[in-house]
């Protein structure tokens, strides 16, 4: 019986110190550590959905973008056309907006235009022809003389170095004329393809898209294109238009945006055709307000050019300051 005891005693007193030293493994209070750690997760995720709104915003923005996308693309050429015709009917008397009487007068003049308006070049251009009136005399010209006389359209020394550079070229390579290509206009000083369209399409009547800053917004306004490309977005709008309507279809997009459609405070409420338009809302709606944001003869001014069309509505353009009226005045250009 004593033996038994002691057997059974023995495995008893091994097993205790196996069990004291199994204790330390729970280590219960690294657990309590532990807690305070998830509590700062459960925290964090608990903030997460404060960020996760942010993209809800975002969708309901750009909810009338994709409305916009779901026009087919028949329903959107049939659109676009309806605003071409449209644009007709409210703009009948749509011209290039620069003062000329020839090629040469119209190419220098629209090398001019950049980065300024038209009324400006317009009210340049009548000293710096009547002193300069072919390439050859502009060719040969003293540069500091023609910086004086453009100096009011900006830039003028790199615009000085443009248009006596493609005078130069015109007199050494085409004979003083003025070529009727695109691809010889393009390679003139100063000259791209805004520029040699407006040549071809007012000077030689040769079609072609002119994508200006006032083409390039009502483009895009208008769903023909997405792209902020001037090239992409000619070779899109060529393929929505047929060819004889190019060069119209540039003079009443470009009448529109300056007198309706501007960049910042388009004047919706007085457009006619907000039926036609994917942007109608993005400038001022009431009527009474949008009718005095209009600008030229629409708003009852003065158009930009000095000698406008015979079929113009709106009245002539002042002279530069300090210049009497009809000094230097010359026959409307060619449309």
């Amino acid at each position: 019986m004593k033996q038994a005891t002691t057997v059974k005693q023995a495995p008893a007193a091994k097993q205790a110190p196996a069990a004291k030293k199994a204790a330390p493994a729970k280590k219960a209070p690294a657990a309590k550590k532990a807690a305070p750690a998830k509590k700062a997760a459960a925290a964090k995720k608990a903030a997460a959905p404060k960020k996760t709104a942010a993209p809800e915003k975002a969708v309901a923005t750009v909810a009338p973008a994709k409305a916009r996308t779901a026009e087919s693309r028949l329903g959107m050429v049939r659109r676009a056309r309806r605003i071409n015709r449209e644009l007709a009917e409210v703009y009948p008397y749509a011209h290039p907006e620069l003062d000329f009487r020839n090629p040469f007068e119209l190419l220098v003049a629209t090398v001019l235009s950049a980065q300024t308006t038209d009324l400006r070049v317009n009210q340049t251009t009548p000293a710096l022809f009547a002193q300069y009136p072919t390439p050859e005399d502009l060719a040969a010209a003293v540069p500091e003389e023609i910086e004086e006389l453009i100096r009011p359209t900006g830039f003028f020394r790199a615009k000085t170095k443009s248009i006596m550079g493609l005078a130069a070229a015109l007199r050494d390579d085409f004979g003083g004329e003025v070529p009727g290509r695109l691809e010889d206009l393009v390679k003139l000083p100063g000259v791209g393809r805004k520029t040699a369209f407006v040549v071809l399409g007012n000077a030689y009547g040769v079609p072609g898209i002119t994508v200006d800053t006032h083409f390039m917004r009502l483009a895009r306004r208008f769903g023909w294109t997405e792209s902020d490309d001037p090239v992409k977005i000619e070779a899109e709008v060529a393929e929505i238009f047929p060819k004889s309507d190019w060069t119209m279809l540039s003079h009443r997009v470009i009448f529109h945006g300056r007198r309706m459609c501007h960049a910042r405070k388009p004047a919706c409420g007085a457009c006619p055709i907000t039926h036609l338009c994917p942007a109608y809302g993005e400038g001022e709606t009431d009527p009474e307000k949008a009718e005095k944001l209009l600008k030229y003869e629409k708003g009852g001014y003065p158009g930009q050019r000095l000698n406008p069309p015979a079929d113009y509505p709106g009245r002539p353009a002042p002279p530069a300051p300090g210049v009497a009226p009809g000094a230097v005045q010359r026959p409307s250009g060619a449309r």
